[in-house]
């Protein structure tokens, strides 16, 4: 039986003698930095609907922030549907921290109807196409039983399939809650367009007028 391990070494020794290594380090300590600064200004937001588009977020948040760029962050370790979840980088970092006040305080609102979605600041780790921080490297070896870090790599596997069987109960009960809040929506969509066709209907066909002229009242007025 072998396992896979990735161990995260330390920095290098450094060669002053190697200019193009040089170089090299320079340019990754820029690239992470800009990498950086764009986590700084980059909001998080989890349990939106799997309907939601990017136009969908940039009007939602167009009342607080402008908004740069929105990428979806999918699951493809899951067979569901689930609500997705967006990073959105906006202008700059006090607006990030504005905006993730905003949806702790009040509703985000989509499509005209309130979403109970989950907001924070974003961190590097959520980022697939983060760089490696300069310096650093990582090493891959396949381990086998009798190695000095086989167990450890042991509990860690038996870890991740029972954090898997925990993750795929908590993802049902998601996807029941979804359900209930889209057929709670549904039903407030349907009164609201009631209301709205009798009051269109006694407007059309003269009952309107026909009470105001019973009642005296000058529709008119004012």
């Amino acid at each position: 039986v072998r396992s896979l391990w990735i161990r995260g070494l330390g920095a290098p020794m450094a060669n002053p003698n190697e200019h193009a290594e040089g170089m090299m380090g320079e340019h990754a300590e820029k690239e992470y930095a800009d990498f950086e600064a764009r986590v700084k200004r980059t909001i998080y937001i989890d349990h939106l609907s799997p309907v939601v588009t990017r136009q969908v977020i940039r009007a939602a948040l167009s009342q607080c922030a402008h908004v740069v760029s929105v990428e979806f962050v999918e699951n493809y370790t899951i067979p569901y549907d689930i609500p997705a979840a967006a990073l959105v980088e906006l202008d700059d970092e006090s607006q990030a921290r504005s905006a993730v006040d905003l949806m702790r305080d009040f509703p985000f609102i989509i499509g005209g109807m309130p979403r109970p979605v989950r907001a924070s600041l974003a961190r590097p780790e959520m980022f697939p196409d983060r760089p490696s921080p300069p310096g650093s490297k990582m090493e891959f070896l396949w381990l086998k039983q009798g190695d000095p870090e086989y167990d450890g790599m042991s509990k860690l596997k038996s870890l991740a399939k029972r954090q898997e069987a925990e993750n795929m109960a908590l993802i049902k009960n998601i996807l029941e809650e979804e359900k209930e809040l889209a057929a709670q929506q549904q039903i407030m969509l349907d009164a609201n367009y009631y209301k709205y066709d009798l009051l269109e209907n006694i407007v059309q066909n003269g009952t309107v007028k026909n009470l105001a002229g019973h009642y005296r009242v000058n529709l008119f007025d004012g």
